[in-house]
């Protein structure tokens, strides 16, 4: 049965040292794209996909958050904050949101990707779904993770930054995603990666494998990573299409 969801968290607590100049004041979150930080897009898209309460995990110079968003009340949404202390990863921080979301299931995007209001609604059609995975077909996923997916459009694998020639498959991890509250005791019995970090992808990849349905979804409309400086120049001619 679906569930309605109206809880978000929002990672943001990352500086982003690829974006260089651009986050010596500020989060990699809070760039701003034709007058407006990225995590304001993100903010107003799960407002309008009918999120109410968000959660965002701050960190790096978290002030500059909190001091343009505050409770959340100016932008319709009620807002809460944690922070993450230790940058060590995508694992352990969903542990933060934890007695946030309590039961309820929730919404989970990096604080980087841009998708339009219509993808957050994808990823509420939950079915019997413990969690559900949004992703992009592409030619090439060797930038972020690949996703191994099965005749049922389930994911039976995810793979880091592999070399183009090594993936096998045409999509690509789209960094947004709806858990259960089944997604924590994977999320606490994470090993740090060889990265040296704890990751996501590891608890899903390990839901799956323990027979977990983890549902894909593929967004079709509007999706950005905004990764690097360039990235920010090209989204200045391409903006999010929504307010």
């Amino acid at each position: 049965m679906n569930q309605t969801i109206t809880k978000a968290v929002v990672l943001a607590a990352g500086r982003g040292t690829r974006m260089r100049e651009l986050t010596q004041s500020r989060p990699k979150p809070m760039i701003e794209i034709c007058g407006k930080p990225v995590l304001s897009y993100i903010l107003g898209g799960l407002r309008q996909a009918g999120m109410r309460q968000i959660l965002i995990v701050v960190g790096y110079r978290k002030e500059v958050v909190v001091d343009h968003f505050g409770d959340g009340s100016a932008f319709g949404i009620q807002i809460v904050y944690r922070e993450q202390i230790s940058q060590d990863g995508t694992g352990k921080v969903v542990e933060l949101a934890r007695e946030f979301c309590g039961c309820d299931p929730f919404i989970l995007s990096y604080g980087d990707i841009l998708v339009e209001p219509p993808s957050y609604r994808l990823l509420t059609q939950f079915d019997q779904a413990d969690l559900v995975l949004a992703v992009r077909h592409t030619q090439d996923t060797s930038k972020g993770g690949a996703v191994y997916l099965n005749e049922k459009f389930e994911v039976i694998d995810l793979r880091e930054k592999q070399l183009p020639a090594e993936s096998g498959t045409p999509w690509y991890n789209a960094g947004v995603y709806a858990f259960r509250s089944t997604i924590f005791p994977y999320i606490v019995s994470l090993q740090k990666s060889p990265r040296g970090e704890y990751e996501l992808t590891d608890a899903i990849r390990a839901m799956a494998r323990d027979g977990k349905k983890v549902k894909a979804v593929e967004i079709k409309g509007y999706w950005a990573d905004v990764r690097d400086p360039e990235t920010v120049s090209a989204l200045k001619v391409n903006p999010p299409v929504y307010n």
